[in-house]
């Protein structure tokens, strides 16, 4: 009987579905199998924090990134970091990011990117993998994206040059794995789940912010120079 509650989550909601709301009633949520809450996440000192103690207590948006030298993740972030926490207390949410890198890239990331809330790392990929988060490139339409600055000329020649100066030179984790946004908590309960079906195929963060009752934020400011 505890297989099936063990298998990967893949009920997907679509960036080009209908709008979606946050179920509410006994049977609009699904439950994240205990075996995959258990699971370890690690913090910037490397420090193991059980997946399910990040959203027991409360309600949470948590996005999978692809990795760290992604150039549209890293300007998804940096879009992120603008949620002013003040937004997130008034709703009681928690934003919390998570990536595939070894945790010693957490704290040059995040300078990187200006990102102050929740961040954790998950070197192995298990969590990924149990919540059916895809490898690979799925060819389809994504629309252009409101949080990417960068084309793909210019965001992969930085990426390549943060990888070769960086203290260490990985990848900073799968080049292949594509990421995700859940919205989890309180407990062991998946309010609403989009697997990215590629790079570009990211949830835009006012349309999950709605789902929360967060406060949209205005991500129309640009800095005229986007450093390496």
């Amino acid at each position: 009987m505890a297989a099936p509650s063990e298998a990967p989550v893949t009920r997907q909601v679509s960036g080009h579905a209908a709008p979606a709301q946050v179920p509410s009633g006994p049977e609009s949520w699904q439950p994240l199998a205990a075996a995959v809450a258990e699971l370890p996440v690690l913090d910037a000192s490397g420090r193991p924090v059980p997946f399910g103690e990040l959203f027991r207590e409360r309600r949470a948006i948590v996005v999978f990134v692809r990795h760290f030298l992604c150039y549209i993740c890293k300007e998804y972030v940096e879009d992120l970091a603008k949620i002013p926490k003040s937004f997130l207390q008034e709703a009681n949410v928690a934003l919390i990011v998570i990536g595939q890198s070894s945790y010693h890239h957490i704290e040059p990331f995040c300078k990187l990117t200006g990102y102050s809330h929740e961040i954790y790392v998950d070197p192995e990929r298990e969590i990924y993998k149990r919540l059916g988060m895809k490898r690979g490139e799925e060819i389809a339409s994504s629309g252009q994206s409101p949080h990417v600055k960068s084309n793909i000329l210019s965001g992969s020649i930085r990426s390549l040059w943060r990888a070769v100066t960086g203290p260490l030179f990985d990848f900073q984790g799968d080049p292949a794995q594509q990421g995700g946004t859940l919205i989890l908590g309180p407990g062991n309960n998946i309010h609403f789940i989009h697997h990215d079906r590629n790079r570009l195929d990211h949830k835009p963060i006012n349309s999950v912010l709605q789902l929360v009752g967060v406060q949209h934020v205005d991500f129309t400011s640009r800095p005229s120079v986007i450093h390496v």
